[in-house]
């Protein structure tokens, strides 16, 4: 009898598959636009609050430790109470976290907020990541795990325009761009009702009935009949979740080593390098609103990452793509830090966008196939919670590494970073066109 997974896997993309991939992006889109936000917030508060680079990097980390707390928690949470229970909730929390910081009257208590934001967006990312894979197609996989990273360049995108025109229009710019983030908090409660769950998830809670109603809505959007052979009670072939496998049993220990090694050298480059680009380009000398036009500009070459990271996921194969993009990522990051003009500063940063987003996006996609069903979520939390602590790091690091040898050293350090995730990436698994474990 074909399992439910295997019926899944099979199907054409859909309406529905493309509504999940919506209903998702959307909710990741908003992630990506308040993290770009604070990097503009910074560079205004540095100029309205007179503040020290020290009280930035602080501004700049601490979300990133609420989002390494938010993945892990996130992660072993949608293993247990479900992908979709969690996605909104981790938005809820972020959406009024980011709109009651924009009320914030001092250092302390923005910083005290943007914890709070990190910890729902570092959880609903790998969650929203693990419930398109495991709806996906088997063939389109790679390519709907990529395109829900895109959502993630639209969000930027969308924050470093509200940082271009709306920061700039007076002293409380800053506290009107953060107050868009209350948006989520009103998208969670539609979400909420309008994803699927997953179905593997169901059925290792043995709802067994509610798992084949959702299969065979995929399946009625697809014009294809369910087997006549499946019964609503029919139980997969893994079903007790304490007989789980750990993702450092023997099997997966190299896979998470590496996996972890990834998101680390990625995260660090990738946050040390965005959460100060305003800042950075502030302190070369252009003013607020011409160091807001480049980073617009550089922005945008996020979009092509995305797209041509798509198409080779499912001709190169998922290591193949990512471990290109991260050697693209050294090359860009490096040229970037010898950069001393402005078109040399765009076509750098824009190269860095390119492969660095698409370096994301293979990322996103190849987490989720390495582990069985039972600690998908977890696994993939997991490492990116890991990969939190980089960009805990990261925006702390910056200042020392500018006093001790200025862009040179703070981008070559990242094209080092880049260099090491590409050599473990070469190391991980190939699961193009592979069944995703039960």
């Amino acid at each position: 009898m074909t399992t439910r997974t295997e019926r899944l896997d099979e199907l054409p993309f859909t309406r529905k598959h493309g509504r999940l991939l919506l209903g998702s992006g959307v909710g990741w889109a908003l992630d990506a636009m308040d993290v770009g936000l604070i990097s503009f917030v910074m560079a205004a508060l540095a100029v309205q609050w007179g503040l020290s680079t020290t009280q930035l990097s602080w501004i700049g980390s601490i979300g990133f430790v609420g989002m390494a707390v938010g993945a892990a928690l996130g992660g072993l949470l949608a293993d247990r109470i479900g992908r979709r229970q969690v996605f909104a909730v981790t938005l809820l929390v972020y959406g009024l976290a980011t709109g009651a910081a924009a009320l914030a009257g001092s250092v302390a208590v923005l910083i005290v907020l943007r914890f709070v934001v990190g910890l729902g967006l570092g959880a609903e990312l790998p969650v929203a990541s693990t419930l398109v894979s495991e709806y996906a197609p088997r063939r389109q996989r790679g390519r709907m795990v990529v395109a829900l990273e895109a959502f993630w360049a639209a969000g930027w995108i969308l924050a470093a325009l509200i940082g271009y025109f709306v920061i700039p229009l007076g002293d409380d710019g800053w506290r009107w761009a953060l107050a868009v983030g209350i948006v989520p908090t009103l998208y969670a409660v539609v979400m909420r009702f309008g994803l699927p769950e997953s179905v593997r998830y169901l059925e290792s809670r043995g709802r067994y009935g509610e798992a084949e109603t959702a299969v065979r809505s995929f399946e009625t959007s697809a014009g294809v009949d369910a087997p006549p052979d499946q019964e609503e009670t029919s139980r997969p072939v893994r079903t007790d979740p304490a007989a789980a496998e750990s993702i450092w049993s023997s099997r997966l220990r190299r896979r998470t080593v590496a996996l972890w090694t990834v998101w680390f050298g990625i995260n660090l480059s990738y946050y040390g390098a965005f959460i100060w680009l305003p800042s950075l380009l502030v302190t070369q000398g252009f003013d607020l609103v011409k160091s807001f036009q480049y980073t617009l500009i550089i922005t945008l070459a996020q979009l092509p990452g995305y797209a041509v990271a798509a198409w080779l996921i499912e001709v190169w194969g998922r290591r193949a793509t990512l471990t290109s993009f991260l050697v693209g990522s050294a090359a860009a990051a490096g040229l970037f830090g010898l950069a001393d003009t402005p078109t040399r500063i765009v076509a750098a940063g824009m190269a860095l966008s390119f492969f660095n987003l698409g370096a994301w996006g293979a990322l996103y996609a190849i987490g989720p196939e390495l582990y069985p069903t039972s600690v998908r979520a977890a696994g993939t939390g997991a490492a990116a919670a890991f990969g939190r602590i980089a960009s805990i790091l990261a925006p702390l690091l910056v200042p020392g590494l500018l006093t001790a040898g200025g862009n040179p050293l703070v981008f070559g350090v990242f094209a080092a970073a880049f260099a090491v995730a590409a050599v473990a990436a070469y190391t991980l698994p190939e699961r193009k066109g592979q069944v995703l474990e039960a």
